[in-house]
């Protein structure tokens, strides 16, 4: 089965001292390095996306709510909006910018540098099953594992490469998650029986 792994958001500006830091997220972005390393031939394309907002209107407030509105983050050109470093040797196949002009969550919102979606990419490439990873679990990374499902895949997201922005906000994505038929894993099950 062709396989995509799909890394989310994992940008400094979401890990610890970013301007929207998720605790946990340094620690998520060298587990998500180690894992590639020793994982890399189980997928037949490595796909990231990246926040990279220029002028996303009313998704940047003074006064965030935290739920639609939020600081600016993310800013496109940044060193905060780039990949993590712990991802220098990760060498994907396809990149994707989200959030230019507006607000957006899911991956699949993203496109690359020439405008092709990452849904495109993923159909042109025969991929039959995405794994995702990233930052963070209970917004981003949710998002982008329903759009994978409804896309048609079977989408697996591995909970121990990825962390929420609350333990609470976190379960209510893995149960919305499960709801939709995405499995919900842990990566060191990779190798066992029944899985590949």
């Amino acid at each position: 089965m062709a396989r995509a792994l799909l890394v989310v958001d994992v940008q400094p500006t979401f890990c610890e001292d970013g301007a929207l830091g998720v605790t946990g997220g340094n620690a998520v972005a060298q587990r998500i390095a180690d894992f590639v390393a020793s994982h890399r031939d189980d997928y037949a394309l490595i796909a990231t996306s990246q926040d990279w907002h220029i002028d996303p209107g009313e998704h940047f407030s003074d006064n965030p709510d935290f739920v639609d509105t939020w600081p600016p983050h993310g800013v496109a050109g940044t060193a905060e909006a780039e990949l993590h470093p712990a991802l220098a040797d990760l060498n994907a196949g396809i990149a994707v910018k989200k959030g230019q002009y507006s607000a957006a969550y899911s991956a699949f919102e993203g496109v690359t540098e020439d405008g092709t979606s990452l849904a495109e990419v993923l159909k042109d490439a025969g991929i039959e099953a995405v794994d995702v990873v990233g930052i963070a679990e209970s917004h981003c990374v949710c998002a982008s594992a329903l759009d994978a499902r409804k896309e048609g895949w079977t989408v697996r997201c591995f909970s121990d490469l990825t962390v929420p922005v609350s333990e609470e906000l976190g379960a209510a994505a893995r149960q919305t998650m499960t709801d939709a038929g995405v499995e919900l894993a842990d990566s060191s099950d990779l190798g066992m029986a029944g899985y590949s």
